[in-house]
């Protein structure tokens, strides 16, 4: 692309940045409506985590395809596409009857939230490989553009938990869902007269069989970040908020509100300072004056200390430490600040790897195996805490993030 033909920074950046701030709002509110709603109705740990699963299954298969879509298609159609599908997902969900089996509801949510996954994957995937297309050049400023992105997108998330938990509370399940299929496709049709026009608009020559790369150091990275996002899943998904519902509530209508109201205050809170500490990245990093060997250099530093987090906060649950909980949210707290700089480095260096004719397939195959630590983050929740309950979900978070360290050491500057 020329810089004749490259849509207007700004004003394109900040159409894309809303569409998908948008969706991520919809994303963290439903995750939490989700898991808080069939827990109250007697889910074990297990059955929450198969909820999601196929969530994260066509995150995996989508982001494999996505890459190859937007190569295809063009990145303003699969942006749509991943819109256009998550209302449809809403509006779906909003259909769950109470009368259903056990077996029904659990079916018919899984199949609603695999198609939830293929929605915000290619969303995300869209938002992302814009931005290498959006971005200036300048000394460190792709960096701060994926910061202000995906930081942003993170604290929209976050709010969507906080959103979630409390719309749960005031209005129940299917009422808070058609709202959000509601406000989501308002603005799915206010953004739509305001996309940039010079987004890649696809070509039919492009092959699914590029999606692999040849490149080893987006290969590496790719390793790097399936564990990184396992650590956090493995504890973030089931265990943390089961854990926590039980501590709070005691079981009577007010104090399952009370329970939702400070589990997804938590959950926000947790989210949004990941979101913030993401914008920030650029400038901890000193990513204006820093190379990309530097930064690699730093990433594996990063995460090094990341795996001491989760251990730490094993051997506190273990122990049964005095103000256990206090401890845990402390340092539940710091392993999102850790992970945030880890997360903003990893997006900025597949972007470094990549080329302005490869974004969408190599972002895409970045992405899928963010899907994959997620998936297996996410089964591994749910049976951690069964089998050895939170101490045994922290300590394979530990385990993820050093097989995060290990495979971010290969990367080659």
């Amino acid at each position: 692309m020329t810089t004749a033909e490259k849509p207007q920074g700004h004003a394109a950046y900040i159409t894309v940045t809303a569409a998908y701030w948008a969706f991520m709002l919809t994303d963290g509110a439903l995750r939490m409506l989700v898991l808080l709603h069939f827990h109250t109705l007697g889910f074990s740990p297990v059955q929450l985590a198969y909820l999601f699963l196929l969530y994260e299954v066509m995150g995996v298969v989508t982001n494999l395809s996505a890459g190859w879509l937007a190569a295809r298609f063009g990145l303003t159609s699969t942006l749509y596409a991943g819109l256009g599908i998550q209302i449809v997902a809403l509006i779906a969900l909003a259909q769950l009857d109470p009368a259903w089996g056990l077996t029904a509801s659990v079916t018919f949510v899984m199949c609603v939230q695999g198609l939830s996954g293929i929605a915000k994957d290619l969303a995300k995937m869209s938002a992302k490989s814009a931005v290498k297309i959006l971005a200036p050049t300048g000394e460190g400023a792709l960096f701060k553009w994926v910061a202000i992105l995906t930081g942003s997108k993170n604290s929209v998330k976050g709010f969507g938990f906080f959103l979630g938990a409390v719309l749960l509370g005031l209005w129940g399940f299917a009422t808070s869902v058609w709202v959000m299929a509601v406000v989501l496709a308002v603005i799915l049709i206010g953004v739509v007269p305001f996309m940039p026009a010079g987004l890649p608009q696809g070509k039919k020559s492009a092959k699914f069989s590029q999606v692999f790369s040849k490149d080893p150091n987006v290969n590496r990275l790719s390793l790097a970040r399936m564990f990184l996002f396992g650590a956090r899943d493995v504890w973030f998904v089931v265990g943390i908020p089961i854990y926590f519902y039980a501590v709070l509530s005691d079981g009577s209508e007010e104090g399952n509100r009370a329970a939702f109201f400070m589990i997804g205050s938590f959950m926000a809170l947790w989210i949004i300072l990941y979101g913030f500490v993401q914008g920030l990245a650029p400038q901890l990093l000193k990513a204006k004056t820093s190379t990309t060997p530097e930064i690699v250099h730093k990433a594996v530093i990063w995460v090094a200390i990341l795996t001491l987090i989760p251990l730490v906060l094993s051997l506190a649950v273990w122990l049964n430490l005095p103000n256990l909980t206090a401890i845990l949210v402390l340092g539940l707290l710091v392993f999102g600040l850790v992970f945030a700089v880890n997360s903003s480095v990893h997006s900025y260096l597949i972007l470094a790897f990549t080329t302005g004719e490869r974004v969408t397939m190599d972002v895409g195959f970045y992405y899928m195996s963010n899907a994959a630590g997620r998936l297996m983050g996410t089964l591994l929740s749910g049976l951690s805490y069964q089998v050895g309950g939170l101490p045994l979900c922290l300590f394979t978070a530990a385990v993820m993030a050093g097989l995060s360290t290990l495979a971010a050491r290969r990367l080659k500057g």
